[in-house]
């Protein structure tokens, strides 16, 4: 019998009885690039779009079992660049939300999960790291450290072939660090680093870095929006992860202790897509927006309201909703930023393709979802 969506829970989850993983921490690899570790997107793009930024968003998506379902995701985003008729409409790149290489983030890996599927991508891939990115394999014949691949693949010094990339044409990127920030004509997009523990843990250090790298784009807006990327994610419904306290804790703390809030926070992990909204004491609504369906075979479903493997009571869930979500389809996001007379406008358009075990190769992405926000008049 199929469950309807009345019987799926509509507030963020908490996993019971979960064990306390936080001895898998890795220490961070060495930054590539000078503080405050900040790229701007003109050095990657020469005259980069000004009045309008599309990009896609991602997460999750190697694939081990059932490679084709990142193929098709890798295919569909391409797809909608080839398509683009004017070249506003057309993204400009990437941004992965970790998870590109699992399970242990093995160099060897790279190029079945990443270079080949991602050779038909036409623009720059950027990325954080998510947990399986960033543990280590302790039956490796040759030992490695945490992130090895990963800094090599994204955060080169310069872009450079990658010795392990299977001779692809797509150079190395050169991200300044693994925690760092995009900074683009419309939007600064920070990207956070939340390690291997099934809920994430951020250091002191990337505390301090967040805090001044938020302030700073706060100075940039309305005319900036301001987008936070980070693999665990911290409000989720699933029957995998469910929400993590640790990353809801962190974030809570800095936007208090700052006085700002991201225009809207993105994650992965979770492999499903959920949109949530959380509303603030101050009025603000901040969109949270889990994105973690982008290729891995294994996809997770939502809790059900009876099951007792789960609650919603917490009061760090009081005010947040869940406004929409796809569980059992893999999917991305195509992300539009506009500056208009009235304002800059960010609509997310959430697309999907379906979850079979032979997957059709002609199957196209349908759009699941779309929600629009209104950022604040121009200056």
């Amino acid at each position: 019998m199929s469950i309807l969506p009345s019987q799926k829970v509509v507030k963020p989850v908490l996993k019971k009885n979960q064990p306390d993983d936080s001895f898998k921490f890795q220490p961070l690899p060495k930054p590539s690039g000078s503080y405050p570790y900040q790229l701007k997107l003109a050095e990657i793009i020469p005259n980069p779009p000004q009045g309008k930024l599309v990009f896609h968003l991602v997460g999750d998506t190697g694939g081990i079992k059932s490679p084709r379902f990142q193929q098709l995701i890798a295919s569909e985003m391409a797809q909608q660049y080839k398509e683009a008729k004017v070249a506003a409409d057309r993204p400009s790149f990437l941004f992965h939300l970790g998870d590109i290489v699992y399970h242990f983030g093995e160099a060897e890996q790279f190029y079945n999960q990443f270079f080949k599927p991602y050779s038909i991508y036409p623009g720059p891939i950027f990325a954080i790291a998510g947990n399986h990115d960033s543990d280590v394999n302790p039956l490796s014949s040759e030992p490695y450290a945490s992130l090895a691949a990963f800094t090599t693949v994204f955060c080169s010094a310069e872009a450079e072939t990658v010795s392990f990339s299977g001779g692809a044409s797509r150079k190395s990127m050169i991200q300044p660090n693994v925690y760092w920030s995009l900074d683009t004509p419309l939007a600064t997009i920070i990207g956070l680093h939340s390690n291997v523990p099934k809920f994430g843990i951020v250091t002191p250090e990337q505390r301090s870095w967040f805090i001044e790298t938020l302030k700073k784009a706060d100075d940039e807006r309305p005319g900036k929006a301001i987008i936070v990327c980070i693999h665990h994610a911290p409000y989720s419904a699933d029957i995998n992860h469910g929400s993590s306290i640790p990353m809801i804790t962190f974030l809570d703390e800095v936007f208090t202790e700052t006085g700002v809030k991201p225009d809207i926070v993105f994650s992965g992990h979770v492999h499903n897509y959920q949109r949530f909204s959380k509303h603030y004491a101050d009025g603000s609504i901040v969109p949270f927006i889990v994105c973690g369906a982008g290729g891995f075979d294994e996809l997770h479903s939502l809790a059900l309201k009876t099951d007792p493997n789960f609650t919603t009571e917490n009061p760090l869930f009081d005010d947040v909703e869940l406004e929409s979500f796809s569980e059992m389809k893999h999917g991305f996001l195509k992300i539009s930023l506009e500056q208009t007379s009235n304002g800059l406008t960010l609509t997310g358009s959430y697309y999907t393709i379906p979850h079979e075990e032979h997957p059709d190769p002609a199957a196209t992405s349908v759009l699941a979802d779309e929600f629009v926000l209104r950022l604040g008049k121009k200056l």
